[in-house]
């Protein structure tokens, strides 16, 4: 019998403090930065995003966004046998241990299963999706916790408008699980490192200490051109792995990370804007977190569906990106 891996549940974390362009600005203000309200949105589309407080870290958001997704799937946390876990923020310097497993321990998860974490950045989820989907089909797990956690806040430089006031803090999550009929229609993932230096954390550690920046760099337009142009073509690619058209997308969930680059993949796959999913006004650019936090809210709110074929994409530093096609 042919194994599918299907989307059972889902759930999001967004931290309590919501952060408007205003309350930004004003912050900004303070150090004889500019910026506005309409610069903001006119420049993204974000109108408001949140952050973490102090001591709140990457698991805390992803716990719970992992227990709300179990609780939808009607599972146990020890029914999962796999947890794979997307952030660029991980709770330990050097990454370990991961953040993953932090998470398995944070929700009692002691059945042994394996955990670990994926960095593709703002591209994490759709790789991570793309991994549990692989691992399901090839009959080594059952039930696999797929999340996207970040507390961007953390490596954003204050004093630079530019990149400060896209970025937020969240977590999404889904259980992928084994099923008779097909959830995961396609994937397809790609990266050019020739590009790592218009989107990166570019310092280093070196005896302990970090040599260079430890704060997000981004040059916007570079991201921008690139964004675009593959997004477009990594979702047919996807559409033609699946045998299916642009046309039979009931829904376009999109990195949420600026307005223009979503609307303008979803008008080059001829889809109407009613058809996109967007959350990036409200939450920011949560990097890997973005796609499953817009899911969920979808999902709960009812205008995705069960049987409805949702495409997911996703582009972020490395240079990375990905498609998901999925039937829920």
């Amino acid at each position: 019998m042919t194994v599918y891996s299907k989307i059972i549940g889902t759930g999001s974390c967004l931290p309590p403090r919501r952060v408007t362009n205003d309350d930004l600005a004003q912050q900004l203000a303070a150090k004889g930065i500019e910026t506005s309200d309409e610069w903001i949105v006119s420049r993204s589309g974000i109108s408001a995003r949140h952050y973490a407080d102090p001591g709140v870290q990457t698991s805390d958001l992803a716990v719970q966004a992992a227990r709300r997704a179990i609780e939808m799937a009607r599972l146990q946390p020890n029914d999962i046998d796999l947890i794979i876990l997307a952030t660029s923020t991980p709770d330990h310097y050097g990454g370990f241990p991961s953040t993953a497993c932090v998470v398995q321990r944070k929700l009692a998860i002691d059945n042994g299963c394996p955990a670990m974490d994926v960095q593709a950045v703002c591209s994490g989820f759709v790789y991570a999706v793309s991994v549990a989907d692989s691992f399901i089909k090839a009959g080594a797990h059952k039930n696999v916790l797929v999340i996207g956690a970040e507390v961007f806040s953390r490596i954003l430089n204050f004093e630079d408008r530019t990149t400060c006031v896209l970025f937020g803090d969240g977590a999404g999550a889904i259980v992928l699980s084994a099923a008779a009929e097909p959830g995961v229609l396609a994937t397809r993932l790609h990266s050019d490192g020739s590009h790592g230096d218009i989107l990166c954390v570019p310092g280093s550690f070196s005896n302990g200490a970090i040599e260079g920046s430890a704060f997000l760099h981004m040059d916007g337009q570079a991201v921008f051109k690139l964004a675009v142009s593959v997004l477009e073509k990594v979702a047919n690619e996807a559409l033609q792995a699946a045998g299916m058209k642009a046309s039979e997308i009931d829904w376009l969930i999109p990195h949420q990370a600026n307005i223009r680059i979503m609307q303008g993949t979803a008008k080059k796959l001829d889809l109407p804007l009613s058809k996109m999913v967007v959350t990036v006004d409200q939450h920011g650019n949560t990097s890997a977190a973005s796609i499953p936090l817009a899911l969920d809210a979808a999902v709960r709110d009812g205008r995705v569906k069960p049987g409805q074929n949702v495409l997911m994409e996703g582009v972020g530093g490395g240079f990375t990106w990905g498609a998901v096609l999925a039937r829920m």
